[in-house]
């Protein structure tokens, strides 16, 4: 079994530990054929390429 934690952890320090985790930006490339962004090793949603 996991330890429990002691103490119920405050809004203000959860939303402080919280502040650090960020979503990751799409990792976007030109497309070859159309020169459109499209996101890395996905098919273009412009050319279907």
């Amino acid at each position: 079994m996991t330890p429990l934690p002691k103490r119920k952890w405050s809004t203000q320090r959860q939303g402080k530990h919280r502040a650090s985790i960020k979503l990751a930006l799409p990792k976007l490339v030109k497309c070859k054929n159309c020169s459109q962004m499209k996101k890395s090793h996905t098919v273009c949603t412009n050319c279907n390429q």
